[in-house]
Protein backbone atom coordinates (compact mmCIF):
# COMPACT_ATOMS: atom_id res chain seq x y z
CA UNK A 1 0.00 0.00 0.00
CA UNK A 2 1.34 2.83 -0.95
CA UNK A 3 1.76 6.18 1.90
CA UNK A 4 -1.16 8.39 2.29
CA UNK A 5 -0.48 11.75 1.15
CA UNK A 6 -0.97 14.55 4.18
CA UNK A 7 -1.76 18.33 3.92
CA UNK A 8 0.75 20.32 4.24
CA UNK A 9 1.92 21.66 7.51
CA UNK A 10 0.19 24.96 8.84
CA UNK A 11 -1.89 24.58 5.55
CA UNK A 12 -5.40 22.90 7.23
CA UNK A 13 -8.34 21.29 6.23
CA UNK A 14 -11.53 23.07 7.38
CA UNK A 15 -13.90 19.76 7.68
CA UNK A 16 -17.80 19.93 7.58
CA UNK A 17 -17.69 20.29 11.75
CA UNK A 18 -16.36 23.45 11.53
CA UNK A 19 -17.58 25.11 8.21
CA UNK A 20 -20.81 26.31 9.74
CA UNK A 21 -18.89 28.19 12.44
CA UNK A 22 -16.80 30.01 9.93
CA UNK A 23 -19.90 30.16 7.95
CA UNK A 24 -21.48 32.17 10.26
CA UNK A 25 -18.34 34.30 10.99
CA UNK A 26 -18.33 35.09 6.89
CA UNK A 27 -21.89 36.22 6.78
CA UNK A 28 -21.46 38.85 10.10
CA UNK A 29 -18.36 39.80 8.26
CA UNK A 30 -20.06 40.52 5.23
CA UNK A 31 -23.55 42.02 6.77
CA UNK A 32 -21.57 44.66 8.64
CA UNK A 33 -19.46 45.62 5.34
CA UNK A 34 -22.44 46.21 3.52
CA UNK A 35 -24.26 48.43 6.41
CA UNK A 36 -21.26 50.77 6.15
CA UNK A 37 -21.55 50.76 2.05
CA UNK A 38 -18.39 48.63 1.31
CA UNK A 39 -18.40 46.99 -1.41
CA UNK A 40 -16.63 43.51 -2.26
CA UNK A 41 -13.20 43.06 -4.43
CA UNK A 42 -11.59 39.59 -5.21
CA UNK A 43 -7.74 40.03 -6.16
CA UNK A 44 -6.08 36.43 -7.22
CA UNK A 45 -3.98 34.45 -4.83
CA UNK A 46 -0.96 35.11 -6.62
CA UNK A 47 0.67 38.56 -7.94
CA UNK A 48 4.52 39.41 -8.83
CA UNK A 49 6.89 39.39 -6.34
CA UNK A 50 7.81 43.26 -6.79
CA UNK A 51 4.41 44.35 -5.36
CA UNK A 52 5.50 43.18 -2.13
CA UNK A 53 8.77 44.60 -1.85
CA UNK A 54 7.58 48.00 -2.86
CA UNK A 55 4.47 47.64 -0.68
CA UNK A 56 5.57 45.85 2.04
CA UNK A 57 8.59 46.93 2.40
CA UNK A 58 12.15 44.57 1.64
CA UNK A 59 13.44 44.77 5.13
CA UNK A 60 10.12 43.23 6.76
CA UNK A 61 9.82 40.15 8.05
CA UNK A 62 7.25 39.27 5.72
CA UNK A 63 9.79 39.82 2.63
CA UNK A 64 12.90 38.36 4.33
CA UNK A 65 12.06 35.27 5.35
CA UNK A 66 7.71 34.64 5.44
CA UNK A 67 7.04 35.05 1.56
CA UNK A 68 6.18 31.65 -0.69
CA UNK A 69 7.90 32.88 -3.57
CA UNK A 70 8.86 30.97 -6.94
CA UNK A 71 9.74 31.46 -10.50
CA UNK A 72 7.17 30.61 -13.00
CA UNK A 73 7.84 28.90 -16.39
CA UNK A 74 8.21 32.54 -18.00
CA UNK A 75 10.98 33.38 -15.50
CA UNK A 76 8.95 35.61 -13.76
CA UNK A 77 9.17 35.86 -9.99
CA UNK A 78 5.52 35.02 -8.23
CA UNK A 79 4.57 35.19 -4.88
CA UNK A 80 1.68 34.12 -2.72
CA UNK A 81 -0.37 36.67 -1.40
CA UNK A 82 0.85 37.08 2.27
CA UNK A 83 -1.22 40.29 2.76
CA UNK A 84 -4.40 41.70 1.03
CA UNK A 85 -3.73 45.74 1.31
CA UNK A 86 -0.79 45.96 -1.54
CA UNK A 87 -3.39 43.60 -4.15
CA UNK A 88 -5.67 46.04 -3.02
CA UNK A 89 -3.90 48.68 -4.24
CA UNK A 90 -2.77 47.41 -7.42
CA UNK A 91 -5.99 46.14 -8.49
CA UNK A 92 -7.24 49.90 -7.89
CA UNK A 93 -4.76 51.44 -9.60
CA UNK A 94 -4.69 49.15 -12.57
CA UNK A 95 -8.96 49.06 -13.02
CA UNK A 96 -8.95 52.82 -12.73
CA UNK A 97 -10.50 53.03 -9.52
CA UNK A 98 -8.56 55.01 -7.41
CA UNK A 99 -7.59 58.53 -8.88
CA UNK A 100 -9.84 61.62 -8.08
CA UNK A 101 -12.54 58.82 -6.48
CA UNK A 102 -13.89 57.35 -3.25
CA UNK A 103 -14.01 54.00 -2.82
CA UNK A 104 -15.03 52.04 0.21
CA UNK A 105 -13.81 48.37 -0.34
CA UNK A 106 -13.61 45.14 1.49
CA UNK A 107 -12.41 41.53 0.78
CA UNK A 108 -11.59 38.28 1.96
CA UNK A 109 -9.84 34.76 1.37
CA UNK A 110 -6.55 32.92 1.72
CA UNK A 111 -3.02 34.42 2.68
CA UNK A 112 -0.11 32.58 2.84
CA UNK A 113 3.43 32.85 5.35
CA UNK A 114 6.14 30.71 5.77
CA UNK A 115 6.06 30.70 9.79
CA UNK A 116 6.16 28.52 12.21
CA UNK A 117 2.52 27.00 12.85
CA UNK A 118 1.22 27.78 16.13
CA UNK A 119 -2.21 27.87 17.65
CA UNK A 120 -4.04 30.64 15.89
CA UNK A 121 -1.08 31.40 12.72
CA UNK A 122 -0.83 29.30 10.00
CA UNK A 123 1.32 29.18 7.15
CA UNK A 124 -2.14 29.52 4.90
CA UNK A 125 -4.44 31.76 6.93
CA UNK A 126 -7.45 33.63 5.81
CA UNK A 127 -8.06 37.16 6.46
CA UNK A 128 -11.03 39.56 5.97
CA UNK A 129 -9.89 43.16 5.51
CA UNK A 130 -11.65 46.89 4.59
CA UNK A 131 -9.78 49.49 2.90
CA UNK A 132 -10.68 53.02 2.27
CA UNK A 133 -9.35 55.21 -0.82
CA UNK A 134 -9.42 59.33 -1.43
CA UNK A 135 -10.26 60.83 1.86
CA UNK A 136 -8.16 62.51 4.04
CA UNK A 137 -10.02 63.32 6.98
CA UNK A 138 -10.24 61.73 10.14
CA UNK A 139 -13.63 60.76 10.33
CA UNK A 140 -13.05 57.79 7.49
CA UNK A 141 -10.58 56.86 10.13
CA UNK A 142 -13.50 56.81 12.58
CA UNK A 143 -15.76 54.61 10.36
CA UNK A 144 -13.25 51.92 9.95
CA UNK A 145 -12.56 51.56 13.96
CA UNK A 146 -16.36 51.85 14.53
CA UNK A 147 -17.29 49.42 11.70
CA UNK A 148 -14.61 47.02 13.66
CA UNK A 149 -16.00 47.62 16.99
CA UNK A 150 -19.75 46.85 15.38
CA UNK A 151 -18.19 43.46 14.25
CA UNK A 152 -17.03 42.73 17.87
CA UNK A 153 -20.90 43.63 18.94
CA UNK A 154 -22.39 41.36 16.77
CA UNK A 155 -20.15 38.35 17.63
CA UNK A 156 -20.68 39.01 21.08
CA UNK A 157 -17.11 39.41 22.22
CA UNK A 158 -16.99 43.13 22.76
CA UNK A 159 -15.66 42.90 26.35
CA UNK A 160 -12.85 40.99 25.41
CA UNK A 161 -11.39 42.85 22.92
CA UNK A 162 -9.32 46.61 23.89
CA UNK A 163 -8.74 48.99 21.25
CA UNK A 164 -5.12 50.37 21.07
CA UNK A 165 -4.48 53.94 19.31
CA UNK A 166 -1.58 55.42 18.03
CA UNK A 167 -0.13 57.80 15.56
CA UNK A 168 2.96 57.51 13.35
CA UNK A 169 2.84 61.30 12.37
CA UNK A 170 3.92 62.36 9.02
CA UNK A 171 6.91 60.60 6.69
CA UNK A 172 9.23 63.51 7.60
CA UNK A 173 7.98 63.29 11.15
CA UNK A 174 8.68 59.41 11.29
CA UNK A 175 12.11 59.78 9.48
CA UNK A 176 13.04 62.11 12.29
CA UNK A 177 11.67 59.81 15.39
CA UNK A 178 13.61 57.30 13.83
CA UNK A 179 16.79 58.83 13.91
CA UNK A 180 16.04 59.84 17.69
CA UNK A 181 15.53 56.48 18.25
CA UNK A 182 18.09 55.08 16.56
CA UNK A 183 20.78 57.48 18.36
CA UNK A 184 19.42 56.11 21.94
CA UNK A 185 19.73 52.47 20.75
CA UNK A 186 22.82 53.05 19.67
CA UNK A 187 23.75 53.93 23.14
CA UNK A 188 22.48 50.94 24.67
CA UNK A 189 23.08 48.40 21.96
CA UNK A 190 24.45 45.71 24.86
CA UNK A 191 20.56 45.90 26.07
CA UNK A 192 19.41 44.81 22.86
CA UNK A 193 18.51 40.93 21.76
CA UNK A 194 20.01 39.89 18.58
CA UNK A 195 16.43 40.83 17.09
CA UNK A 196 16.61 44.45 17.82
CA UNK A 197 20.34 44.62 16.97
CA UNK A 198 19.51 43.58 13.45
CA UNK A 199 16.17 46.02 13.12
CA UNK A 200 18.14 48.84 14.96
CA UNK A 201 18.92 50.64 11.47
CA UNK A 202 16.92 48.42 8.86
CA UNK A 203 13.52 49.03 10.65
CA UNK A 204 13.86 51.02 13.95
CA UNK A 205 10.39 51.42 15.02
CA UNK A 206 9.93 47.61 14.83
CA UNK A 207 12.51 47.48 18.11
CA UNK A 208 9.54 49.38 20.04
CA UNK A 209 7.48 46.37 19.40
CA UNK A 210 9.82 43.75 21.12
CA UNK A 211 8.50 40.55 23.29
CA UNK A 212 11.99 40.82 25.05
CA UNK A 213 11.25 41.98 28.65
CA UNK A 214 14.72 43.54 29.16
CA UNK A 215 14.44 45.69 25.74
CA UNK A 216 10.89 46.67 26.69
CA UNK A 217 12.72 47.87 30.10
CA UNK A 218 15.05 49.48 28.16
CA UNK A 219 12.63 51.52 25.98
CA UNK A 220 10.85 53.35 28.90
CA UNK A 221 13.47 55.75 28.60
CA UNK A 222 13.77 56.20 24.73
CA UNK A 223 12.07 59.12 22.95
CA UNK A 224 8.61 58.98 22.31
CA UNK A 225 6.84 59.52 19.20
CA UNK A 226 4.70 61.73 20.70
CA UNK A 227 7.59 64.29 21.31
CA UNK A 228 8.21 63.83 17.12
CA UNK A 229 4.59 64.27 16.06
CA UNK A 230 4.12 67.12 13.33
CA UNK A 231 1.21 69.81 14.03
CA UNK A 232 -1.20 68.32 10.68
CA UNK A 233 -0.83 64.86 12.29
CA UNK A 234 -1.44 65.53 15.68
CA UNK A 235 -4.19 67.73 14.80
CA UNK A 236 -5.66 64.49 12.91
CA UNK A 237 -5.25 62.60 15.87
CA UNK A 238 -7.07 64.35 18.04
CA UNK A 239 -9.95 64.96 15.71
CA UNK A 240 -9.78 61.18 15.95
CA UNK A 241 -9.76 60.64 19.22
CA UNK A 242 -13.04 63.22 19.76
CA UNK A 243 -14.70 61.20 17.01
CA UNK A 244 -14.02 57.52 19.05
CA UNK A 245 -15.20 59.55 22.23
CA UNK A 246 -18.46 61.03 20.87
CA UNK A 247 -19.41 57.52 19.20
CA UNK A 248 -18.66 55.69 22.86
CA UNK A 249 -15.71 53.60 21.57
CA UNK A 250 -12.76 53.18 24.47
CA UNK A 251 -9.33 53.03 23.67
CA UNK A 252 -6.18 52.86 24.83
CA UNK A 253 -3.27 55.44 23.41
CA UNK A 254 -0.13 53.06 22.98
CA UNK A 255 3.19 54.97 22.05
CA UNK A 256 4.53 52.17 21.16
CA UNK A 257 2.27 50.92 18.93
CA UNK A 258 3.98 50.74 15.05
CA UNK A 259 2.40 48.12 12.87
CA UNK A 260 4.97 45.33 11.51
CA UNK A 261 4.47 47.21 7.08
CA UNK A 262 6.30 49.86 6.13
CA UNK A 263 3.75 51.58 4.55
CA UNK A 264 1.85 52.84 8.03
CA UNK A 265 1.90 56.70 8.69
CA UNK A 266 -0.32 58.64 10.82
CA UNK A 267 -2.89 56.33 12.32
CA UNK A 268 -2.61 52.87 13.71
CA UNK A 269 -4.72 50.74 15.71
CA UNK A 270 -4.95 47.39 16.89
CA UNK A 271 -7.83 45.13 18.58
CA UNK A 272 -6.17 42.97 21.30
CA UNK A 273 -7.45 40.33 23.46
CA UNK A 274 -6.01 37.98 26.39
CA UNK A 275 -8.38 35.39 25.62
CA UNK A 276 -6.25 33.39 23.12
CA UNK A 277 -2.54 33.69 24.87
CA UNK A 278 -0.12 34.69 23.03
CA UNK A 279 -1.63 35.42 19.89
CA UNK A 280 -3.32 38.70 21.11
CA UNK A 281 -3.56 40.78 18.29
CA UNK A 282 -7.28 40.08 16.64
CA UNK A 283 -7.82 43.04 13.94
CA UNK A 284 -5.19 45.55 13.04
CA UNK A 285 -4.77 48.45 10.72
CA UNK A 286 -4.42 51.91 9.91
CA UNK A 287 -3.61 54.93 7.25
CA UNK A 288 -1.06 54.25 4.45
CA UNK A 289 -1.72 57.62 2.33
CA UNK A 290 1.49 57.08 0.65
CA UNK A 291 0.84 53.11 -0.65
CA UNK A 292 -0.84 53.95 -3.98
CA UNK A 293 1.26 56.37 -5.39
CA UNK A 294 4.09 53.81 -4.12
CA UNK A 295 2.80 51.51 -6.57
CA UNK A 296 2.74 53.48 -9.28
CA UNK A 297 -0.92 55.18 -8.98
CA UNK A 298 -1.69 59.08 -8.21
CA UNK A 299 -1.13 60.22 -4.93
CA UNK A 300 -4.58 58.99 -2.81
CA UNK A 301 -5.17 58.92 1.08
CA UNK A 302 -6.13 55.50 2.04
CA UNK A 303 -6.74 53.21 5.45
CA UNK A 304 -7.61 49.88 6.23
CA UNK A 305 -7.41 46.99 8.27
CA UNK A 306 -7.65 43.21 8.32
CA UNK A 307 -8.20 40.73 10.93
CA UNK A 308 -7.56 36.55 10.92
CA UNK A 309 -10.57 34.58 10.52
CA UNK A 310 -8.85 31.19 12.01
CA UNK A 311 -8.21 33.48 15.12
CA UNK A 312 -11.47 35.07 15.37
CA UNK A 313 -13.25 31.39 14.74
CA UNK A 314 -10.83 30.29 17.27
CA UNK A 315 -11.67 33.17 20.01
CA UNK A 316 -15.14 32.64 19.31
CA UNK A 317 -15.11 28.82 20.04
CA UNK A 318 -13.13 29.24 23.27
CA UNK A 319 -15.45 31.81 24.72
CA UNK A 320 -18.48 29.72 24.13
CA UNK A 321 -19.87 32.06 21.22
CA UNK A 322 -20.96 29.33 18.40
CA UNK A 323 -23.60 27.49 20.18
CA UNK A 324 -26.45 28.74 18.12
CA UNK A 325 -25.55 28.06 14.85
CA UNK A 326 -28.28 26.72 12.71
CA UNK A 327 -27.87 23.10 11.69
CA UNK A 328 -26.48 22.01 7.79
CA UNK A 329 -29.71 20.09 8.22
CA UNK A 330 -33.32 21.55 8.91
CA UNK A 331 -35.57 18.05 8.44
CA UNK A 332 -34.26 14.53 7.06
CA UNK A 333 -36.55 12.51 5.30
CA UNK A 334 -37.05 8.76 6.28
CA UNK A 335 -38.71 6.84 3.36
CA UNK A 336 -39.78 3.02 3.98
CA UNK A 337 -40.90 1.13 1.00
CA UNK A 338 -40.30 1.43 -3.36
CA UNK A 339 -43.66 3.94 -3.41
CA UNK A 340 -42.39 5.96 -0.62
CA UNK A 341 -38.75 6.40 -1.96
CA UNK A 342 -40.01 7.52 -4.75
CA UNK A 343 -42.41 9.71 -3.62
CA UNK A 344 -40.30 11.26 -0.83
CA UNK A 345 -38.02 12.36 -3.79
CA UNK A 346 -40.45 14.50 -5.20
CA UNK A 347 -41.80 15.92 -2.43
CA UNK A 348 -38.69 16.94 -1.15
CA UNK A 349 -38.27 18.91 -4.25
CA UNK A 350 -41.86 20.61 -3.72
CA UNK A 351 -41.03 21.75 -0.15
CA UNK A 352 -37.36 23.12 -1.33
CA UNK A 353 -39.54 25.72 -4.27
CA UNK A 354 -42.36 26.68 -1.63
CA UNK A 355 -39.36 27.16 1.17
CA UNK A 356 -37.08 29.67 1.04
CA UNK A 357 -33.52 28.66 2.15
CA UNK A 358 -35.20 25.43 3.32
CA UNK A 359 -32.42 22.46 4.08
CA UNK A 360 -33.93 18.84 3.25
CA UNK A 361 -31.92 16.05 3.68
CA UNK A 362 -33.30 12.57 1.93
CA UNK A 363 -32.13 9.01 3.09
CA UNK A 364 -30.50 7.52 0.15
CA UNK A 365 -29.16 3.97 0.36
CA UNK A 366 -32.57 2.18 1.60
CA UNK A 367 -32.05 0.65 5.27
CA UNK A 368 -33.98 -0.73 8.15
CA UNK A 369 -36.31 2.28 9.65
CA UNK A 370 -34.46 2.75 13.27
CA UNK A 371 -31.46 2.65 10.32
CA UNK A 372 -32.72 5.90 8.71
CA UNK A 373 -34.16 7.47 11.96
CA UNK A 374 -30.64 7.15 13.36
CA UNK A 375 -29.03 9.03 10.05
CA UNK A 376 -31.91 11.48 10.61
CA UNK A 377 -30.48 12.51 14.67
CA UNK A 378 -26.87 12.29 13.02
CA UNK A 379 -27.85 15.03 10.70
CA UNK A 380 -28.61 17.45 13.03
CA UNK A 381 -32.42 18.09 11.65
CA UNK A 382 -34.79 19.36 13.85
CA UNK A 383 -37.18 16.93 12.30
CA UNK A 384 -37.58 13.86 10.49
CA UNK A 385 -40.44 13.45 8.19
CA UNK A 386 -41.34 9.73 7.91
CA UNK A 387 -43.02 8.31 5.10
CA UNK A 388 -44.02 4.79 4.10
CA UNK A 389 -46.07 3.69 1.16
CA UNK A 390 -48.90 3.37 3.68
CA UNK A 391 -48.73 7.34 3.79
CA UNK A 392 -48.24 8.13 0.71
CA UNK A 393 -51.53 6.10 0.09
CA UNK A 394 -53.23 8.60 2.42
CA UNK A 395 -51.17 11.47 1.03
CA UNK A 396 -49.64 12.27 4.55
CA UNK A 397 -46.31 12.11 6.44
CA UNK A 398 -45.17 11.46 10.40
CA UNK A 399 -43.32 14.12 11.88
CA UNK A 400 -41.18 13.52 14.54
CA UNK A 401 -39.02 16.31 16.44
CA UNK A 402 -35.28 15.42 17.42
CA UNK A 403 -34.49 18.11 18.96
CA UNK A 404 -37.72 19.45 20.93
CA UNK A 405 -40.19 17.92 23.26
CA UNK A 406 -42.96 17.63 21.07
CA UNK A 407 -45.43 14.69 20.91
CA UNK A 408 -44.77 13.55 16.98
CA UNK A 409 -47.94 14.35 14.45
CA UNK A 410 -49.51 13.33 11.46
CA UNK A 411 -49.19 16.11 8.41
CA UNK A 412 -51.36 16.15 5.20
CA UNK A 413 -48.87 16.64 2.25
CA UNK A 414 -49.75 19.86 1.23
CA UNK A 415 -49.58 21.22 4.90
CA UNK A 416 -45.99 20.03 5.30
CA UNK A 417 -44.88 23.26 3.43
CA UNK A 418 -45.98 25.42 6.82
CA UNK A 419 -44.62 23.57 9.05
CA UNK A 420 -41.09 23.74 7.34
CA UNK A 421 -41.24 28.12 6.71
CA UNK A 422 -41.71 27.86 11.32
CA UNK A 423 -37.56 26.23 10.75
CA UNK A 424 -36.36 28.49 8.94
Amino acid sequence: MSKAIQAIRGMNDCLPGDTNKWQMVEDVLRRVAANYGYAEIRMPVVESTNLFKRGIGEVTDIVEKEMYTFDDRNGDSLTLRPEGTASCVRAGNQHGLLYNQEQRLWYMGPMFRHERPQKGRYRQFHQFGIESFGIASPDIDAEVILLSARLWRELGISEHVTLELNSLGSNQARAEYRDALVAFLEQHQEQLDEDSKRRMYSNPLRVLDSKNAQVQALLANAPRLSEHLDADSARHFEQLCQRLDAAGVQYRVNERLVRGLDYYNRTVFEWVTDSLGAQGTVCAGGRYDGLVEQLGGKATPAVGFALGIERLVLMLTELDRLNNIRATVDAYIVMSGEQAEITGVALAEQWRDKVKDIRIQCHCGGGKFNKQLKRADKSGARVAIILGDNEVEQQQVTIKYLRENKEQQTVAFNDVAALLEELV
